[in-house]
């Protein structure tokens, strides 16, 4: 296997590496200190742009429009430079890699289930933006959301308009998105079969109460519930159409490519939080004179070991994924395996610190509440485990 990335991809990542401890961890201490995200004015967010953050992976010939400048580059485009520049990301504030403006996670449904209409109009205006603008998805409901084929949310067709009602939660940037990817049945009795997907657009009647939710680690970017109480959405913001829900469990078949494209970044944003924690570790080691210790020495490296395994499983994921091959067991077996090794690995880390890791100023302390969300996003350690279990000894549904 070949995880090597393109020109462009490679210039990213340097960029990240670049941004990282000047602009993107001290961005996101101060959200962790302020115990709120920041706001969508924040100057940080203008100099983010200009460096090439907040576009699409999208491209067309046209997408460009009148008098606009020529597309730029695609600068990710493969699933094995989205690990990379995840784990990468993560290293100096995941929080402040889910803040960045851009598509988000609204993206991967709209580019594998919309129609070239739906992705022009929806993904163009994240080619060369001029200031920062965000998408979202909702999947998660208040009822649950690893259970992805029990959502509540309704849908119903009325005319040239489909009408929601329901609550979805946790749904990061949603507050202050141009657009969110929104999931929702017309029946839960036809259970999958009656999943669709529809583009609701900022300002739509019925869509709103928007919450921020308070949470005790990545804080720096809004994680939103919100209702949707008679909601007209137009029909042409039906992703992929009519024709597309006409194979069977359509709708659950792009929530499913959208998880298993978007779990190998997941597991490499776990990656790199881990790794960070390990070095604050091995920096305080040697700052109090403990880097002699060979057991601390010992723990430290197969905490490594475990990252290193567990970023190879993501990036496998991905290679398949860049390949159009089936990925759900190595997607699933990435985002099982990762995040319980960089909660191992902070574990680890605030151990290292002892009393000092209890007053609540230290980088360490900061991942040690920020990793525990990875392991709860995209699917669950335990469902990841079913999952991997139906594939491998046919565990029935």
């Amino acid at each position: 296997m070949d995880f090597s990335i393109s020109a462009d991809d490679q210039a990213r990542l340097q960029t990240l590496r670049r941004l990282g401890r000047d602009e993107m961890r001290p961005a996101g201490w101060r959200a962790d200190r302020a115990g709120a995200p920041l706001p969508v004015d924040d100057p940080f967010f203008v100099r983010m742009l200009a460096e090439g953050f907040g576009r699409t992976r999208w491209r067309a010939a046209d997408a460009a429009p009148d008098g606009a400048d020529a597309p730029a580059p695609n600068k990710a485009g493969s699933a094995v430079a989205q690990v990379l520049l995840a784990e990468e990301g993560a290293y100096w504030d995941r929080g402040i890699g889910v803040a960045l403006p851009g598509p988000g996670l609204g993206e991967p449904p709209i580019l594998s289930m919309g129609t070239p209409e739906q992705k022009q109009r929806f993904l163009s205006p994240f080619v060369n933006p001029r200031r920062p603008i965000w998408g979202a998805f909702a999947m998660t409901e208040p009822s649950g959301g690893s259970d992805v084929a029990n959502i509540k949310t309704r849908a119903r067709r009325d005319g040239e308009h489909w009408v929601l009602d329901g609550a979805k939660s946790f749904s990061g940037n949603s507050g202050r998105a141009e657009w969110t990817v929104v999931f929702a049945t017309i029946d839960p009795a036809l259970g999958r079969a009656g999943h669709r997907a529809f583009v609701v657009e900022r300002g739509t009647p019925g869509f709103g109460d928007f919450r921020i939710e308070k949470k005790m680690g990545l804080k720096a970017y809004e994680s939103t519930s919100f209702f949707l109480s008679g909601c007209r959405v137009p029909a042409a913001n039906l992703l992929g159409g009519e024709a597309y829900y006409e194979q069977r469990s359509g709708g659950f078949k792009g929530a499913m490519n959208t998880f298993n494209a978007g779990r190998p970044a997941i597991a490499g944003m776990a990656v790199g939080i881990g790794r960070a924690a390990l070095d604050e570790a091995a920096a305080f080691m040697q700052a109090e004179g403990l880097a002699s210790d060979l057991r601390l020495r010992d723990r430290l490296e197969r905490s490594r070991r475990k990252l290193k395994a567990a970023l190879l499983m993501a990036l496998r994921a991905a290679w398949l994924a860049d390949r159009r091959q089936p990925n759900m067991l190595e997607a699933s077996a990435s985002k099982a395996l990762a995040p319980p090794a960089a909660f191992e690995a902070t574990s680890f880390a605030m151990e290292v610190l002892g009393l000092a890791g209890g007053r609540g100023d230290h980088l360490i302390e900061k991942l040690f509440r920020d990793v525990k969300a990875l392991d709860i996003v995209e699917g669950t350690g335990q469902i990841q485990r079913v999952v991997m279990a139906r594939h491998l000894v046919g565990l029935p549904n």
